[in-house]
C-alpha cells in the first residue's frame, strides 16, 4: 500500500520508456513486484496459473517473461528481497489478511453466480505469498544470473540505499514510500509501456519516473517534512490521522514547518488529537530516518544464465509449456550471445 501521494506528484512524474534506462542498474522491491503478478496473472475466472500438483506459478511466469525484457533492453535489474518487517507494519499485516479473507468468500460467490468479471475482480486481492514461492522466485532469478539482495528490514528501504550508495540508479516499486526512505529516483509501471483497459476506457501504463529532489523543490519542504506528512496521511507503519489527506498535509506542513508544531498548536483542530501516542509518531519517524540497512551486501555481479537448470524448473518441475519456454530461452540466447560479443570487442579493442 504505502503512503498515498498519487495526487502530489501528478505534476513531477515523467513517463519514460525502457530506451531511457539502457545499461543502468536498477534496484526491483522483488516482494512488491511479485505481488503485482500474483494479482494480474490470472485465468478468465481469477484463477492464478498453477502447476499439475496445485502450485501457484503466476509469479514464476511474471518473473521470467519480464526479466527477458529487461535483460533484452539492455536493463541491469537487481531483485532486493524484504528481510523481516518491523513490528509496526504487523497492524497493516493483519489488516490486509482480513481483506483478503472477505475478498476469497466474494470470489467463490461471484464464481458460484457464474459472474467471471466481479470473480476475477475479488479474486486480484487474495493473493498470497509464502516461503516456497519467495524460494523458488530467487531460484528463477538466479538461474537467469540476475543479482539478489537480501533486506534486514524493508526492501524499498536496501534500494534506497543502494541508489544513495551509487550501486543502482534507481528504485523500482509501486509503492511511494521508496521516497520516504530516501530514494533518489522511483520508477513505477517497471515494464514494457503497455495499455489497459478501465470501465471501457484505455489508459497508459508508461514507466513513471519521479525524482525525490523534483518532489521536494515542487512541494517546497524537506525529506523529514515529506516524511511527517506520510505520517499524517498514514503509510505502512501508522494509520494516519482521521480526516487528514494528502492535500490537506501538504498545507499543514507547510503552514507550521513540523508535525510537533502542528500537534502542540490550539489552532490546529484535529480528530483525537489528544490520544494520539506520540512515542509511536517518533518511532514511526525513526523508521524512515534510520531504516534499517544491509549495508554489507555482496559486490553486484550479473552471472552466467544457467538455462538447463531454467528448464528443469519451469518445465519439469512446473509444467510450464515447453514450447513457450524455449522460445523465451532463445530470445534470451540472442541477448547473452550479443553481450558476449561486447565484451570479446571491448576486450580486444
Amino acid at each position: 500500500m504505502g503512503v498515498k501521494i498519487n495526487d502530489l506528484v501528478k505534476d513531477v512524474k515523467r513517463k519514460i520508456t525502457f530506451e531511457n534506462l539502457l545499461n543502468k542498474k536498477i534496484a526491483i522491491d522483488a516482494f512488491n513486484t511479485i505481488y503485482q503478478f500474483l494479482a494480474i496473472i490470472r485465468q478468465r475466472d481469477g484463477t492464478p496459473l498453477k502447476d499439475f500438483e496445485g502450485n501457484v506459478t503466476s509469479h514464476l511466469s511474471g518473473l521470467f517473461y519480464r526479466s527477458i525484457n529487461f535483460l533484452e533492453h539492455n536493463i541491469k535489474p537487481i531483485y532486493v528481497f524484504d528481510g523481516k518487517p518491523s513490528i509496526l507494519k504487523m497492524e497493516t499485516i493483519e489488516e490486509r489478511r482480513k481483506i483478503k479473507k472477505e475478498a476469497q468468500i466474494k470470489m467463490v460467490e461471484a464464481q458460484e453466480k457464474g459472474d467471471m468479471r466481479e470473480a476475477k475482480k475479488f479474486a486480484q486481492m487474495t493473493s498470497k505469498l509464502d516461503t516456497n514461492m519467495i524460494e523458488e522466485s530467487k531460484k528463477l532469478i538466479k538461474y537467469m544470473g540476475i543479482p539478489i539482495i537480501d533486506a534486514l528490514s524493508e526492501g524499498e528501504a536496501q534500494s534506497a540505499y543502494m541508489v544513495q550508495n551509487g550501486d543502482a540508479w534507481a528504485c523500482a516499486s509501486q509503492d511511494y514510500d521508496t521516497l520516504l526512505f530516501g530514494g533518489k529516483r522511483l520508477l513505477r509501471n517497471f515494464a514494457v509501456s503497455r495499455s489497459k483497459k478501465i470501465k471501457n476506457t484505455t489508459i497508459s501504463l508508461d514507466i513513471e519516473y519521479i525524482s525525490l529532489i523534483k518532489v521536494l523543490e515542487h512541494f517546497g519542504i524537506s525529506k523529514e517534512q515529506m516524511i511527517e506528512m506520510g505520517i499524517l496521511i498514514g503509510n505502512d507503519f501508522f494509520p494516519g490521522i482521521k480526516g487528514i489527506g494528502q492535500h490537506k498535509a501538504l498545507e499543514l506542513i507547510k503552514k507550521y514547518n513540523s508535525l510537533e508544531n502542528i500537534l502542540n498548536n490550539k489552532d490546529v483542530i484535529l480528530k483525537n488529537k489528544e490520544n494520539l501516542n506520540l512515542e509511536l509518531i517518533d518511532q514511526v519517524k525513526k523508521i524512515f530516518l534510520y531504516p534499517k540497512i544491509n549495508k554489507d551486501y555482496p559486490a553486484l555481479k550479473w552471472e552466467k544464465i544457467l538455462y538447463d537448470k531454467i528448464e528443469e524448473l519451469l518445465i519439469e518441475q512446473h509444467n510450464f509449456s515447453k514450447n513457450r519456454i524455449e522460445n523465451a530461452l532463445e530470445r534470451l540466447k540472442k541477448f547473452d550471445d550479443k553481450s558476449k560479443q561486447v565484451s570479446l570487442d571491448s576486450f580486444f579493442h
